[in-house]
């Protein structure tokens, strides 16, 4: 039927279109499952992955998504997504405004390392696809990154920690899912050759942290980079979520990030009388 003879209900019904849900009076149904289907049978890693992928996972599959969702829910309020969640909740608003200000400071900066990390893997992934060795594809890919780019490698380093207590617990895992067939351990060669290729260079070792492990689980899994970041956010929406709640319950009142009593570095002008006027 051409455009100017669709009738409205018509026009109407293909102004969104999605392959996600099907849904009208008493029937909801992803991705082609009845939700009563889905419901006590389909753990929510689970859910995640059919929401995004169109297929329900395996069992250790969806174990696996699970284990890095849960490593990253949090890192206290020294991070600054945590610290916002906070800090709104003592200014009286909602859980959806405390949760909403904290989510909206993840980015490249904050909680995008991930998808970079993911980035450098897939780059250096392409390259043994193209029968470059892992060695070799590593050193081409880190000369590339230290004559044209800058900042530090992706999923390396951590500005706390001087080793990232999550990230050898998660590289263990992700070595038995791969013993086991789960994933293929790909990603985790990448980050290792990585990680003992810089070290090589730095002459010290900037091991792997959270981003770059978790990452090394995304790109197991079959994830492309830019899920990655949304991945985290699921993930650390957990802990804003709960650091909001509790500090809704404690009474604070418009606390700011510094006590009251320690203030900020003035720079500018000192004091200075204003110009007479005629």
């Amino acid at each position: 039927m051409s455009e100017d003879k669709k009738t409205g209900r018509g026009r109407a019904e293909e102004w969104w279109q999605t392959s996600i849900i099907e849904m009208r009076p008493g029937v909801i149904r992803l991705r082609g499952y009845e939700i009563q289907d889905l419901i006590g049978r389909v753990s929510f890693p689970a859910m995640i992955w059919l929401m995004l992928r169109g297929e329900l996972p395996s069992e250790e599959q969806a174990a696996l998504l699970g284990i890095a969702l849960g490593a990253a829910v949090d890192h206290g309020p020294q991070a600054p997504s945590i610290a916002i969640a906070r800090m709104a909740a003592t200014c009286g608003v909602g859980i959806n405004n405390a949760m909403a200000s904290a989510i909206n400071v993840l980015g490249d900066v904050h909680g995008g390392a991930g998808e970079q990390a993911l980035s450098f893997y897939g780059d250096i992934a392409a390259a043994m696809d193209g029968g470059t060795p892992l060695a070799q594809a590593v050193k081409a890919r880190l000369d590339r990154f230290f004559a044209e780019e800058k900042g530090y490698v992706p999923g390396l380093g951590h500005r706390f920690h001087p080793v990232d207590p999550r990230a050898p617990r998660l590289i263990e895992l992700t070595r038995e899912f791969a013993a086991r067939g789960v994933v293929s351990g790909r990603f985790a060669d990448i980050a290792g050759a990585i990680e003992a290729e810089v070290a090589a260079r730095k002459g010290k070792t900037i091991p792997l942290n959270i981003d770059g492990t978790t990452a090394v689980i995304y790109g197991e899994l079959g994830f492309p980079p830019a899920l990655t970041r949304g991945l985290f956010v699921l993930s650390r929406s957990v802990g804003i979520l709960a650091h909001a709640w509790e500090q809704s319950q404690q009474g604070d009142r418009n606390k700011g990030p510094l006590p009251r009593e320690w203030l900020w570095a003035y720079t500018g002008m000192p004091v200075r009388p204003f110009p007479d006027t005629e």
